[in-house]
C-alpha cells in the first residue's frame, strides 16, 4: 500500500514539474518578439497611421528576438550590448501588409557573419497599402528612429558604430537618417533602393553619398521597382542592374517571378554574400555595354583591388578619398552563392564577304556557357564577357560553331585567333589562345585545353 501511495505521488509529482517546464518554455516562446501583420480592415479602421516597434536579435538569442526601445536601456533585462557595432535593418514598402519573409534569415545571416547587435524595424503599418501614402510616412519613420539613436548615444553607442540596412524604401528611410545626423552615421547599405517617387528627388529626400561616411548599393530592378541612377559611393549593377539571371520575365510566369524577383534579388545575393562562400566583385565602368564589350577589366580607379560585396570595410577599397557615385558591373548565376567568373573571350578572324555568325561554347565536365556573336563584314575583332560558373584554368574546352540564316550566310570562317581570360586577374596570366582556325558550316571545331590547375579560385 506504501509503495503504491509513493508511486503515485512521484507520478503527480512528475507531472508537475513537466506541466510547469513546458509552460516556462511556452510563455518563452510567447514572449519572443516579431514582425506584426496588418489588414486593409485594420488598417482603415485605427486612427494612427504609424506604427514602429523594433526587435533586437544578438548572437545570446538567435533564436528568440527581443522587443527594444528606448526603456530597454535602462529598466527591463536586455540582450543589447553597447560595445559591439550595430546593425539596422528596414524593411520597405509591403503591398499587402505582410511581413517580410527574409527579415529574421538576414538578420541571422549578419550575426554569423559578425558578433552584432540586430536592430529590425518593423513598420508594416506604416507601409502597407498605397505607396503614395507611404512614401509620405517614411521621413516621419526616419525621425522616430533618430530619436532611438539619441538615446543610444546616451547610452555609449557611437555613430560611427551604425550600419544601416535598408531594403527598396527602407534605403530612402535609412538615407534620411544619415541626413539628420549630418552624415555622421557610419554606414548604409541599400539593396535595391526603390525608385518610384525617388529617381528625380533631391538628395535630400532619398539616398545619396553625403548620408554616411560609407554608402554602398546593390541594384538589380532599376527599370522598374529600383531606381536606376547611382545612389552611394558604389553602386553594383547585378547584370546591368536590370534583368537577373533566373527571374522569369513573362506575364505568363508565376506573379513572383514576374513582380518582384528581380527586385528581391539584391536581399538574396546580400544575403549569400555574408555568407563569404565566394567573392562577388564589382568592376568600374561608364555603363553595361562598355563592360559586356569588355573595354572595362581592371580596378586601376581602387589602386586595384575590386570593391566587394558585404561587409568589409568600404567594400574593400583602400583607396582615398573613396570616388562617389561610382558605377559597378557584375554578372551573376541563377542561384545562391551567384557568383560567376568574368571570361574575356577575345575573336579575330579574317574579313568577311558576307555578315556571319559564330556561336561560342566554354564547356567544364557538365557546364558549358553558351554565346552568340554576329559577325560584320567591316569588322575582324571582337570582344565580349561571359559569365561562367568556374574559373578559368578549369575550362576544359572551347567549341566554335559556325551558324546563321541562309539568307546571309558566310561560308567557310578562318579564326586568326581566339583567345580566354579572366578579369578581376588575382595576378598576371597569359591568356588562353588557339590560332588558325577554318570553321565550316555543319561541322563544329573543338580545342582541349590542359592545364595544371594550381591556383584557381573557387
Amino acid at each position: 500500500m506504501l509503495c503504491e501511495v509513493k508511486t503515485l505521488f512521484f507520478c503527480v509529482l512528475t507531472a508537475y514539474v513537466t506541466s510547469q517546464v513546458v509552460g516556462v518554455e511556452e510563455k518563452q516562446r510567447n514572449e519572443c518578439a516579431d514582425v506584426k501583420n496588418t489588414t486593409w480592415t485594420g488598417y482603415r479602421q485605427r486612427n494612427v497611421k504609424l506604427q514602429v516597434q523594433y526587435l533586437l536579435l544578438t548572437r545570446r538569442n538567435m533564436d528568440c528576438a527581443q522587443r527594444f526601445s528606448q526603456e530597454s536601456l535602462t529598466k527591463q533585462p536586455s540582450y543589447f550590448n553597447n560595445s559591439l557595432p550595430i546593425k539596422v535593418i528596414i524593411h520597405g514598402y509591403r503591398v499587402l501588409g505582410n511581413k517580410p519573409s527574409w527579415l529574421k534569415e538576414l538578420a541571422l545571416a549578419l550575426l554569423r557573419a559578425q558578433d552584432v547587435n540586430v536592430l529590425v524595424v518593423d513598420w508594416v503599418y506604416g507601409t502597407s497599402f498605397a505607396y503614395n501614402l507611404v512614401v509620405e510616412n517614411y521621413k516621419e519613420v526616419s525621425v522616430q528612429i533618430s530619436v532611438l539613436i539619441n538615446q543610444l548615444q546616451k547610452h555609449g553607442c557611437k555613430l560611427e558604430s551604425f550600419h544601416f540596412i535598408g531594403v527598396s524604401l527602407g534605403a530612402h528611410v535609412a538615407g534620411f537618417v544619415g541626413t539628420l545626423f549630418a552624415g555622421k552615421i557610419g554606414r548604409i547599405t541599400g539593396l535595391d533602393p526603390a525608385g518610384p517617387m525617388f529617381k528625380g528627388a533631391d538628395t535630400f529626400d532619398r539616398l545619396d553619398p553625403s548620408d554616411a561616411q560609407f554608402v554602398d548599393a546593390i541594384h538589380t530592378d532599376s527599370d522598374y521597382f529600383g531606381i536606376s541612377i547611382p545612389v552611394g559611393h558604389v553602386d553594383f549593377f547585378l547584370n546591368g542592374g536590370k534583368d537577373q539571371t533566373g527571374c522569369a520575365h513573362s506575364r505568363f510566369a508565376s506573379m513572383y517571378g514576374y513582380v518582384i524577383c528581380d527586385h528581391m534579388r539584391a536581399v538574396h545575393v546580400y544575403m549569400s554574400a555574408l555568407n563569404g562562400s565566394c567573392p562577388l566583385q564589382g568592376i568600374p565602368c561608364f555603363t553595361y555595354e562598355d563592360f559586356l564589350k569588355g573595354n572595362c577589366v581592371n580596378c586601376d580607379i581602387f589602386r586595384g583591388t575590386c570593391p566587394t560585396i558585404g561587409l568589409s570595410e568600404n567594400c574593400g577599397i583602400t583607396a582615398s578619398p573613396v570616388p562617389k557615385e561610382q558605377k559597378l558591373f557584375l554578372l551573376t548565376t541563377s542561384s545562391p552563392p551567384f557568383c560567376a567568373h568574368h571570361i574575356l573571350l577575345e575573336l579575330e578572324v579574317s574579313p568577311l564577304s558576307k555578315s556571319a555568325e559564330v556561336e561560342v561554347t566554354l564547356r567544364t565536365e557538365n557546364l558549358g556557357t553558351n554565346k552568340r556573336l554576329r559577325l560584320q563584314t567591316a569588322m575582324t575583332v571582337y570582344r565580349t564577357v561571359l559569365a561562367h560558373p568556374v574559373a578559368l584554368c578549369k575550362i576544359y574546352s572551347i567549341q566554335l560553331k559556325n551558324t546563321g540564316a541562309w539568307f546571309y550566310r558566310q561560308g567557310d570562317i578562318h579564326v586568326k585567333s581566339v583567345c580566354l581570360s579572366e578579369f578581376p586577374a588575382l595576378r598576371r596570366e597569359e591568356p588562353l589562345c588557339v590560332n588558325n582556325i577554318n570553321i565550316r558550316r555543319g561541322a563544329p571545331w573543338s580545342h582541349d585545353f590542359v592545364q595544371v590547375c594550381l591556383f584557381c579560385r573557387f
